[in-house]
């Protein structure tokens, strides 16, 4: 009995009898006596070949196998990647594996681990895939790449596309940008102390003393300022000033203009760094550096370097100032309950000696006024206080005239603006000036009635020696008369008319 089999031009086939391999056939048509033949057939455009015991198959037919297959068979520490037409496949370590030959271009690529984790650059640009096992880099033209295996800075990779073996080992790359002037650097205090030929050929390096700041700049534009003990790396672009605070604790008006009156970039990078103070015209400004006052200063920006000191600052008002001392409840020497405001004009004369002996200049004053206004009303009447408000002025002047100028201050003028009486108080003084008005007025008003009679006497005198006089006087009064008549009839002459009227009134 035969048994007949065809392999088409496509295909390869496997002979087995009774699970024994025979043979590889090619395309064709295949007869064999017997029941026990058995054929597997393998599509060629599936490379890869999947047979069974592949190891078995090599001891046993070695010749055969090679002659049909292309054998990749990878040791403990190698891998590689086969090529079948444009397809990639890899093989990972301790692994055999079989391809057809002749129907399918395949290529084989074989590495040792232990020589180099590294591919060929023809074959790094390839794309492969997402392999397990294979970590493929792209770097661009703006970067830098940072090879590190197991946490290990290894070199720098210049743009280009890299892929690196991962089997049995951590392989990372991380990728810098050229473009931004202030990177960070993984491991920064490894590389610089590690590593000084990638510090030479891509960095600044900045290591900084005790005492000693950098400002780093790029492209004329401030990037960083970094403090006493700082390392740090940035591109080689970079330009770096370094200034000793010990020498030089205060700003030039250069560093002045460009992190305090700059651009906000520049202010944000130096905030936690100064002290700065502006000092406006008719002010003094005082430093003090360690609680300790250290100087006075003229009007301007003034800014100092901070690190290792512990700086504070304020400035004085020199023009001159008003201070109120409102709502004052004082007795006077006759018990008499008062309230009062004063006002006081004072300027600061000497700063530093007005700043050193008192803590609150403003509220000294107050308190000295307070004393003065106390002391000039308890020692006088209501009476006197009414008559004579200067005299509250002249004595608070003269107790603070010996008080402020210990003190560096000066008292340019002093007054009581009001003097506010109980309400009792008033209703009474009201009282008494009403009489006092009162009788003004009655001696006034007898005054002028006096005057009059002394007057109609005088005029009845001379009428009384001159009887022409006492015509006019006549005549006067008819003309007053007549203002209130409508009309009046005269018979005869006007003597009848003055003696009937003198008549009628008898």
């Amino acid at each position: 009995m035969f048994r007949t089999f065809y392999i088409k031009p496509s295909e390869r086939g496997i002979l087995y009898h009774r699970s024994d391999f025979k043979r590889v056939l090619r395309p064709g048509t295949h007869r064999f006596l017997g029941w026990h033949w058995q054929v597997k057939k393998f599509d060629l455009n599936q490379p890869k070949a999947k047979l069974d015991n592949p190891e078995l198959l090599l001891q046993n037919h070695n010749v055969q196998i090679r002659q049909h297959f292309h054998v990749v068979r990878t040791g403990f520490n190698e891998a590689a990647l086969v090529r079948t037409g444009q397809r990639w496949l890899l093989v990972s370590p301790d692994q055999l594996l079989l391809f057809w030959r002749g129907f399918v271009e395949v290529e084989v690529f074989q590495f040792n681990l232990e020589e180099s984790r590294e591919l060929p650059q023809k074959l790094a640009q390839q794309p492969h895939g997402n392999f397990t096992g294979l970590k493929q880099v792209s770097i661009a033209e703006f970067e830098i790449g940072l090879l590190y295996v197991d946490d290990n800075f290894v070199r720098p990779l210049e743009p280009g596309d890299y892929g690196f073996w991962t089997y049995r080992r951590k392989v990372e790359v991380r990728s810098l940008n050229r473009t931004q002037p202030n990177p960070v650097f993984p491991f920064e205090d490894v590389l610089i102390a590690q590593h000084p030929q990638f510090v030479a050929d891509y960095c600044t390096a900045v290591e900084l003393g005790a005492d000693e700041v950098a400002i780093v700049r790029y492209k004329g534009k401030a990037i960083a300022v970094l403090p006493p003990h700082s390392r740090k790396l940035f591109w080689q672009d970079a330009a770096v000033e370094t200034i000793n605070v010990q020498a030089e604790p205060k700003l030039p008006q250069r560093l002045v203009s460009e992190f305090v009156s700059g651009s906000s970039t520049a202010m944000a990078l130096a905030l936690d760094h100064i002290h700065a103070l502006e000092v406006s015209a008719q002010h003094v400004g005082l430093l003090y550096l360690d609680g300790a006052l250290q100087e006075t200063l003229s009007a301007g920006i003034h800014v100092w370097w901070e690190f290792g000191r512990s700086f504070k600052s304020e400035a004085i008002d020199l023009r001159l100032q008003s201070l109120e001392v409102s709502g004052q409840e004082i007795l006077s020497k006759d018990k008499v309950p008062l309230r009062l405001n004063l006002t006081a004009d004072y300027r600061v004369v000497d700063a530093v000696q007005a700043r050193t002996a008192l803590k609150d200049i403003a509220g000294f004053l107050y308190k000295e006024l307070q004393f003065a206004l106390r002391g000039a009303v308890g020692t006088k009447n209501l009476d006197a206080l009414l008559e004579d408000k200067g005299a509250i002025d002249q004595a608070i002047s003269e107790y603070m005239a010996e008080k402020v100028p210990a003190y560096g201050l000066e008292l340019r003028s002093v007054g009581v603006k009001d003097i506010i009486l109980p309400g009792e108080i008033k209703a009474i003084l009201g009282q008494v000036v009403a009489a006092e008005k009162s009788a003004q007025a009655n001696v006034i008003r007898r005054r002028e009635e006096t005057a009059a009679t002394r007057s109609m006497l005088n005029t009845a005198k001379v009428m009384e020696d001159n009887p022409i006089a006492l015509r006019l006087k006549e005549l006067e009064v008819l003309e007053r008369i007549a203002e209130k008549i409508e009309q009046i009839n005269v018979n005869g002459s006007l003597d009848s008319i003055l003696t009937e009227l003198i008549s009628i009134k008898q």
